[in-house]
């Protein structure tokens, strides 16, 4: 006979078995942003540019259908650290050019303070920052950042780093020189960043690579994949393809650490593709335009031990604002933000176990 206390525990113990936690503490977290990728330059949306790294994402954590930015990259990136609607502080309209005295508010918390507050020591950027540099105020190191190497603007050559006539490359708050192309450099640094952290310690990586956006500029060795294409649409996958490798070898790099299956992994692009030169699938229109093709990006979230597993098509409408919204929750902050956020948590959405409401956008 089974006893009274068998009995009791019984449902106890297979609602644990069922019902995973996905409880991993202090996990870390990559944010990989593209810039004027197209809908359809993916692999898992059918491209024949070659994005092995990219296309494990999708297919090892879940495929985000439905994901938006805004229609050109400052805002996005605006959106993204802040969790906020940019036109709530002046950057909707428009990207931030060379030399323009303004950049986002200071009174904004951005993802990287919110990494802080969280205890992580630790918050690396590499790439493209494209929020404000005019004044210290502004740059990356004075908004959240423990290291920064890139650029602070965007379309800079990729081989010179050169834009309107001047260096743009940067350590911290300083000029820096560095040989190579600017792809590359950031995929090396951003693996740099990972091997020099203890094994005990969680990190935040986000890396806004300038790739594929204009100048359109690729090495001889990508442009030899692509012979069936010509003119810019074979440039434009030669770079798509370089991001890739650099995504690779930072993945590589963490897996090398032991705890790539303890790490969230995002990436997406900042707006649809450029006409003529990068594929929107079928989605109409293209950059800067608020039709699909302009706003709604190939996009892929991984996170092992989190649940974000099997290579889901995860169809929920979400996007850029969700992304902080979403970190705090993955990193355990509960503190009510500095300001009010206009996204939500759709961390359960990743992991297919829930529907998402319809919202106004």
């Amino acid at each position: 006979m089974t006893s009274f206390r068998t009995v009791r525990l019984l449902p106890l113990l297979l609602l644990s078995i069922s019902i995973p936690s996905f409880s991993v503490e202090k996990p870390n977290v990559i944010i990989f942003l593209a810039d004027d990728l197209g809908y359809g330059d993916v692999g898992f949306h059918g491209s024949d540019i070659q994005t092995p790294n990219i296309d494990r994402l999708a297919r090892e954590g879940s495929q985000l259908e439905d994901f938006y930015s805004c229609p050109v990259c400052t805002p996005t990136r605006a959106g993204l650290m802040t969790g906020r609607y940019p036109i709530r502080y002046g950057l909707m309209r428009a990207v931030i050019p060379p030399q323009r005295n303004y950049g986002l508010d200071t009174s904004e918390e951005t993802m990287a303070d919110v990494f802080a507050k969280a205890g992580y020591q630790h918050r690396g950027i590499f790439g493209k920052w494209h929020l404000g540099h005019w004044r210290k105020r502004w740059l990356p190191t004075s908004r959240g950042f423990t290291q920064f190497i890139g650029h602070h603007n965007g379309a800079i050559d990729y081989f010179t780093h050169i834009r309107n006539g001047e260096p743009d490359w940067h350590r911290d708050h300083r000029p820096f020189v560095q040989d190579g192309y600017a792809t590359d450099l950031t995929g090396q640094e951003a693996r740099a960043f990972i091997e020099g952290i203890p094994k005990n310690e969680p990190y935040f990586l986000y890396v806004p690579f300038n790739a594929p956006h204009s100048p359109l500029q690729a090495k001889e060795s990508d442009l030899a994949k692509y012979p069936h294409r010509e003119g810019r649409p074979r440039i434009h996958a030669a770079m798509v393809d370089s991001m890739d490798q650099a995504i690779g070898t930072i993945l590589e790099a963490a897996e090398q650490r032991g705890d790539l299956d303890d790490t969230f992994v995002l990436f997406f692009s900042d707006n649809g593709g450029v006409n003529n030169v990068a594929s929107n699938g079928e989605l109409k229109g293209a950059k800067a335009s608020v039709y699909q093709g302009g706003i709604r990006v190939a996009a892929a979230a991984m996170w092992k031990n989190g649940g974000i597993v099997g290579g889901k098509r995860i169809r929920e409408r979400m996007g850029y604002i969700d992304i902080l919204p979403t970190v705090r929750s993955i990193i355990g902050v509960t503190d009510s933000p500095k300001n009010p956020l206009d996204g939500i948590d759709v961390l359960d959405a990743m992991r297919g176990r829930t529907k998402l409401e319809d919202r106004h956008w």
